[in-house]
C-alpha cells in the first residue's frame, strides 16, 4: 500500500542518510551510546545477569557477538542481545525519554551484536552505526506520540517492550541496509514480538522486558531480510483490526515525513535524561528533595539526627508501582519513593551500595520509614515532564521543615555536565574494565564518525 502510516516508517528508515543527523543529533546520541555502554558494564556485575548468561550459554550456536563485562565470552547475536539488554536495565540505571521509555538500551545491543556477526567485508563503520542507532531512537520517539496515553507513567505495558521491539527491528534494519519493503516487514514482525505488563516492575522480570526488545527486534529484522513478511498496516488504524494499536488506549498515527536536508529528529528537540544513582527515574525528584531537606535540617539542629523528626511527608503523583512503603528486594527498593527518600535522607547520597541486602534492612533506615505519609497533590501528576518530589519534615518541636525538587540534575531540563557523564561512566566500566579500555571506548564513542569498523566498539 502506498500512502500509509506503516509505508511512511518503512521508506524513512530505508532512506535516512548520514547527512540527515545534524550536530547536536550526533552529540546528544553519543553522550547516549557511552552511559549505555558503562551501565550495561556495571549491569554485568548483578544476579539477574548471571542467570540471563547462564540460560543463554545453554545454546550451542555460532558465539560471536560480545557480552557486556566478560571478556573471552561470546554467544550468538541474538543472545547476545538479550543478554546485553538484561544488563542494561539490570539496575534501572539507563537512560529515560519523554514520552517515558528506555531508547538506548533496547536498540543498542542489538547493533553491537548485529556489528560483530556480520563478515569483515560488509562491517558497518562508525557512522552507519550512529545513523542506525538514531533511526532506531526516531522509532521509538515517533511511536510514543501517537497516544496522548504514552506521555505518563506507564499501567498497562512497560514501554521498551513496546516501542523498544520495534525500535530495535529499525535500527538492526537499517544496519543491515534492508530494503523499505522489509524495513515495513520488520516493524510488523517486531509487534507480534512486543509487549510486557507493568506487574513485573521492581522484580528480576523487568530486565527482561529490554532484553527481550532488542533480541527480538533483532530477530524481526533478521526474518524479514530472509523473505519473511507481515501486516503492512501494522501502525496504521484499521477499524475492528488492532495492529500496534493494541498497545494504548487511545491511538492516533501520524505518517513519518521522508527524511530530508531539513528533517529534524526528535532527538533534536526532546533531549535525553541520564540517572545519577541505579533506580526508577521517579526517585530522583524525591531524593533531590530529600538531600535538600537534609541540609535544611542539619542547619537547624546541627546534625542529621531522626529522633528529632516525627513525620516524613511525601508529596508524590500517584503511580501504583512506585509506591512501595517497605520495599523487601533492591528491585522494590529501585521502585520505591518512600525508599529513596529515607536513604537520602539518612546517607547525604544514593548509589550503587545504596540497593545492598544489608542497606535496605538497616534498623535506623526501617525507623524512618515508619515515619513516611504520603500524598498525592492533584497538581502533581505522574508525567516525567510534569511531575515534582516534595519532602517535608514535621519535628517534634513542631517546626516544619520542606525540600522540594521540579528538575533533578540529569533530567532533559537540566543535563548532566560532560564531567558528570563521563564520571559516571568510569565508575560504572570500572567494576570490570581496567583503566586503558575504560577510556579507549571513550575515545572510540567521541570519535565515532572516524571508525572504519563499529564491532571494534
Amino acid at each position: 500500500p502506498e500512502d500509509t502510516v506503516t509505508s511512511s516508517f518503512a521508506s524513512f528508515i530505508h532512506a535516512a542518510r548520514p547527512e540527515h543527523l545534524s550536530s547536536t543529533v550526533r552529540h546528544r546520541s553519543k553522550r547516549m551510546i557511552l552511559d549505555s555502554i558503562g551501565v550495561g558494564l556495571v549491569g554485568s556485575t548483578t544476579r539477574v545477569f548471571d542467570i540471563a548468561l547462564r540460560y543463554c550459554r545453554l545454546y550451542s550456536s555460532v558465539a560471536v557477538s560480545s557480552v557486556y563485562g566478560k571478556p573471552g565470552v561470546k554467544l550468538s547475536p541474538t543472545l547476545a542481545a538479550f543478554t546485553n539488554g538484561v544488563a542494561t536495565h539490570s539496575m534501572d540505571f539507563d537512560d529515560t525519554w519523554h514520552p517515558a521509555t528506555h531508547p538506548s538500551g533496547a536498540i543498542l545491543p542489538a547493533l553491537l551484536a548485529a556489528s560483530q556477526m556480520l563478515p569483515p567485508c560488509t562491517k558497518p563503520n562508525g557512522l552507519d552505526f550512529l545513523l542506525a542507532f538514531n533511526v532506531g531512537l526516531e522509532v521509538q520517539g515517533r511511536l510514543m506520540h501517537f497516544s496522548t496515553e504514552a506521555h505518563d507513567i506507564p499501567k498497562r505495558f512497560h514501554p521498551p517492550s513496546v516501542v523498544g521491539t520495534l525500535g530495535s527491528a529499525a535500527a538492526t534494519a537499517k544496519l543491515l541496509s534492508l530494503s523499505s519493503a522489509q524495513c515495513g516487514h520488520a516493524l510488523g514482525i517486531a509487534a507480534s514480538l512486543a509487549g510486557a505488563p507493568m506487574a513485573n516492575a521492581a522484580t528480576q522480570a523487568k530486565p527482561l522486558h529490554v532484553g527481550n526488545a532488542t533480541r527480538l527486534g533483532l530477530e524481526a529484522a533478521l526474518l524479514a531480510a530472509r523473505g519473511m513478511e507481515a501486516n503492512p498496516l501494522i501502525l496504521d488504524d484499521i477499524p475492528g483490526c488492532s495492529g500496534f494499536s493494541a498497545f494504548y488506549s487511545v491511538y492516533q498515527p501520524k505518517p513519518l515525513p521522508a527524511p530530508s536536508e531539513h528533517h529534524e529528529f526528535l532527538l533534536e528537540k526532546q533531549d535525553i535524561a541520564f540517572k545519577r544513582f541505579p533506580a526508577h527515574l521517579g526517585m530522583h525528584w524525591v531524593v533531590d528533595a530529600a538531600l535538600s531537606v537534609r541540609n535544611l535540617f542539619i542547619n537547624y539542629a546541627g546534625s542529621f539526627c531522626p529522633s528529632l523528626i516525627r513525620t516524613i511527608m511525601l508529596k508524590i503523583p500517584v503511580s501504583k508501582y512506585i509506591n512501595r512503603p517497605f520495599p523487601s528486594s533492591e528491585h522494590q527498593a529501585r521502585h520505591s519513593f518512600q525508599f529513596n527518600a529515607c536513604a537520602a535522607l539518612l546517607d547525604g547520597e544514593v548509589g550503587l551500595g545504596s540497593f545492598s541486602e544489608s542497606s535496605i534492612h538497616r534498623q535506623e533506615l526501617r525507623e524512618l520509614l515508619d515515619k513516611v505519609v504520603v500524598e498525592h497533590p492533584e497538581d502533581n501528576v505522574a508525567n516525567f515532564d510534569k511531575m515534582y518530589g516534595e519532602v517535608a519534615l514535621l519535628l517534634h518541636s513542631g517546626d516544619v521543615l520542606t525540600g522540594k525538587c521540579d528538575t533533578f540534575y540529569g533530567h532533559w531540563r537540566k543535563p548532566l555536565s560532560k564531567e558528570s557523564l563521563l564520571k559516571k561512566f568510569r565508575s560504572n566500566a570500572s567494576h570490570v574494565l581496567p583503566e586503558e579500555k575504560i577510556e579507549a571506548i571513550i575515545t572510540l564513542v567521541d570519535n565515532l564518525e572516524e571508525l572504519a569498523d563499529s564491532s571494534q566498539l
